[in-house]
């Protein structure tokens, strides 16, 4: 079935006129300003050592070298054919490929654990605070610290939603010996130059976005995805995730 909808996809767009003088709707101009990346679909013919890219203009397959990339794990995903992909060329050599994403694997639910920490801990210091640890009875230990499940929702049309938010606040949370660290609320997402930017923007209660309101976006490197984990590098923290079906 994939096979035959890039087949679809390409004679449409052989037949679609476009005039010269204007780029057509789906070109690489549609990248975001600075984003060198090339974005297409899989193609057959794709191996191994080869990656047959059927690009957004739906101009000609280009064919792309990947030997390196994927030595260096630098091909995140398993491309198939018809999954999207982005792709950041060797500027040396347009024909190599430094990194690929499997944009259509990419997506999903993704979420990880998160483990309360006792409130105002931080206040003490390192050997007060592995007293108190120590000395915390098991069945207690196993009352208070329940780790909550956290994560992010990457949909199509670069939209996401948040996994794992937290009811509304109540008199006692505040009188709970243990807090929880405030999930991102990321509400879109994109690929530029192969890094994956997550966005959140302030919402309001009636769910309308806060057109005025500061946008808060966090830029991760993709260190490995696989059909079921993904790890993203956020500055100096790296985070794992597993893919929640």
């Amino acid at each position: 079935m994939l096979l035959a909808a890039v087949a679809v996809l390409a004679i449409s767009c052989s037949q679609r006129p476009t005039p010269l003088s204007e780029p057509s709707e789906n070109t690489a101009a549609d990248n975001a300003e600075g984003d060198s990346a090339i974005y297409g679909l899989a193609c057959d013919g794709c191996t191994d050592s080869i990656l047959v890219l059927l690009p957004r203009d739906c101009s000609d397959p280009d064919t792309f070298d990947i030997i390196d990339a994927r030595h260096s794990r630098r091909i995140m995903g398993h491309p198939h054919i018809g999954d999207e992909m982005a792709v950041v060329l060797n500027p040396e050599d347009h024909e190599e490929v430094l990194m690929a994403i499997d944009i259509d694997e990419l997506m999903g639910q993704w979420c990880y654990m998160v483990e309360p920490t006792l409130r105002h801990i931080d206040q003490l210091s390192q050997r007060m605070q592995r007293r108190m640890m120590e000395r915390m009875p098991d069945s207690v230990r196993s009352r208070l610290m329940v780790p909550r499940e956290y994560g992010i929702r990457l949909k199509r049309g670069n939209t996401a939603h948040a996994i794992g938010m937290v009811r509304k606040q109540t008199i006692t949370d505040d009188m709970s010996p243990v807090e929880y660290a405030e999930p991102p609320r990321y509400t879109s997402w994109q690929l530029y130059n192969g890094r994956l930017i997550l966005k959140a923007e302030p919402v309001s209660v009636s769910g309308v976005t806060d057109s005025t309101a500061t946008v808060h976006c966090d830029t991760a490197d993709v260190v490995m995805l696989m059909r079921d984990s993904l790890i993203l590098q956020f500055g100096d923290r790296q985070q794992s995730f597993y893919r929640k079906k």
